[in-house]
């Protein structure tokens, strides 16, 4: 953790909009390096480059702009280096692998800006894990220094942690005794169910502000292993050999390269080149409009690669991604988000069958696993989420994951008077049933349906056909099924109503139902911060005046309210 004392700030409000866009060439904080088939991504932060004034990021702490950075990284990793096969993280400072989360930058943040901050430094470790796990493609951290906060969360997504032994080198999650807050949550819920380290050896561990260092580490499970400062060099190069040996990448193929999205900003919207976005910011509502494709898919999985990031699906995915990350930190006031189609629903599905086609293609795995985590950020955002399924739209396959994906969905029976659009249609693909799991590791049709498996049975076995809205709702795969006398006022009401109720009151409802079914590691990070660090974070103790966020670095002591509740 680095140095705190700040006046609070809004950060994301009244400043400039928050950009999720970036590239290698302007990055500041990170430098990627490929050397055959292991990568080496260098955390090297520069102090003077925060993503907003008032704090420096001194010893490797970050901010948002940092993560973002990092998040670019990988999915450059992704797409554009499928002949790498293990990845090394390492700090490009001495004696200091990463301080954690700059803590003048959290003393001053609005409470909404730190939470958004931590869901998505957590969403980015889940993509590390999911780099390994679904890629093939494994990751070493390699620590030399001091490890605290975030910086060892950072080291928690890794698959295997590697600690130089020179007597002051260690790793800690100190934030409670320190700032009376949580790490991120995602630190203690990896140091438990991921590392499975022992309770009592846990409680000493996020107790211990100088953290925990050598043998220690190892035997309490912390790290995978230690190593003589004489001997790390030699041992890093040796272990992501190994790791690249045995990684299940193909490593075959040559990248594409993630070029710029091309996005044009207005007052009331941003239009991509598949997307709009439009904001009634009077009524506290976000649509968001995708465009089916307007060419067919390629002939071929060669065909498909040469178009690169211009390929529909690709294109689509990141464009999607931006719109929501875009709406999260910057659209603090949105109510709600309405999803919209428009597109032929037949030419949607040829593009699933093509990627079905060839789908051991690695640029088709990417790409699916692209949309998998996309979906799942739809998940976690934290506004009301509909779908209007209306006449024109395309809510086909992977499409069709989105109305799964809403809180409610509004399906037009028929077609308006004077319209000559195509009845509103659902079309299911073989996608919607294995290829999008949520954050409980369930999709959402399973999710929907886990009261009777034989519900979700019957749609499965209308993969393939055109379902008109009477159909649709008969299956259960929309809310509910309206025809042109009701629709508009339906709708209305709605919107109306979900603008209306207490925005965390909702944030607490939709947590809760969005994600039935088992628990797994995953969705224990997004509960609990949404529920535990979410309250930490408005609770005096931490961010009152005299609190330990406020307090820290000043030389005086945090007054706490003793009171449990």
């Amino acid at each position: 953790m680095a140095d705190a004392h700040a006046p609070e700030r809004p950060l994301a409000s009244g400043q400039s909009r928050i950009d999720f866009q970036t590239a290698p060439a302007r990055y500041r904080h990170w430098k990627l390096a490929v050397d055959g088939d292991v990568a080496t991504l260098f955390m090297d932060v520069d102090e003077r480059g925060g993503l907003f004034e008032g704090y420096e990021l001194k010893l490797n702490s970050y901010d948002l702009g940092v993560d973002i950075e990092l998040a670019d990284a990988i999915e450059r990793l992704r797409f554009e280096h499928p002949q790498v096969r293990a990845v090394v993280l390492r700090s490009g400072k001495p004696r200091v692998f990463c301080a954690g989360a700059n803590i003048r930058m959290l003393a001053g943040a609005s409470h909404a800006h730190k939470v958004n901050f931590c869901k998505f430094t957590n969403e980015t470790r889940n993509g590390i894990e999911d780099l390994s796990e679904n890629s093939g493609l494994p990751t070493i951290c390699a620590i030399s220094g001091t490890a605290a906060g975030g910086g060892y969360e950072l080291a928690l997504a890794a698959d295997h942690i590697m600690l130089v032994d020179d007597g002051s080198s260690s790793v800690s999650l100190p934030e409670l005794p320190l700032l009376a807050v949580l790490p991120g949550t995602g630190g203690l819920t990896r140091v438990a169910d991921k590392r499975k380290v022992r309770r009592d050896h846990a409680d000493v561990f996020c107790t211990t502000e100088e953290g925990v260092k050598g043998k220690r580490a190892l035997d309490w499970r912390l790290v995978d292993e230690v190593v003589p400062g004489s001997k790390f060099e030699d041992a890093v190069t040796a272990r992501a050999r190994d790791f690249a040996a045995k990684s299940r990448r193909g490593g075959a193929g040559q990248g594409i390269k993630l070029t710029p999205l091309v996005r044009t900003f207005s007052a009331n919207g941003i239009d991509y080149s598949s997307v709009t976005v439009e904001f009634d910011r009077a009524a506290r509502i976000a649509t968001i409009t995708l465009r089916g494709p307007t060419a067919p898919p390629p002939d071929s999985a060669d065909a498909m690669a040469a178009l690169g990031a211009e390929f529909w699906p690709l294109r689509l995915a990141r464009e999607l991604d931006d719109a929501i990350l875009n709406i999260r930190l910057n659209e603090f006031d949105v109510a709600a988000i309405v999803f919209k189609s428009s597109g032929d629903p037949a030419e949607v599905i040829a593009y699933e069958r093509f990627l079905d086609a060839n789908r051991d293609h690695w640029l088709t795995r990417e790409i699916r696993h692209l949309w998998k985590r996309v979906l799942k950020r739809v998940d976690l955002t934290s506004r009301s989420l509909v779908a209007l399924i209306e006449p024109g739209s395309c809510f086909a396959g992977t499409l069709a994951e989105l109305a799964f994906a809403t809180d409610r969905s509004y399906m037009f029976l028929g077609q308006r008077d004077g319209d000559n659009k195509p009845p509103a249609a659902l079309v299911l693909s073989a996608a919607n049933f294995g290829s999008y799991p949520m954050s409980n590791g369930l999709t959402r049709l399973a999710s929907r349906f886990l009261a009777n498996p034989a519900d979700l049975a019957a749609a499965e076995s209308e993969v393939g056909q055109t379902l008109d809205a009477a159909r649709a709702q008969k299956l259960g795969l929309v809310t509910f099924a309206l025809d042109d006398i009701d629709w508009d006022d339906e709708v209305r009401v709605f919107l109306e109503e979900r603008a209306s109720f207490s925005p965390d009151g909702l944030t607490g409802l939709e947590a809760n139902l969005r994600f039935a079914g088992p628990e797994t590691m995953e969705s224990k990070i997004f509960a609990r911060l949404t529920a535990w660090q979410n309250w930490i974070f408005q609770r005096p103790n931490a961010v009152g005046e005299e609190g330990a966020l406020k307090r820290y670095g000043t030389g005086q002591q945090p007054v706490f309210d003793t009171r449990r509740v």
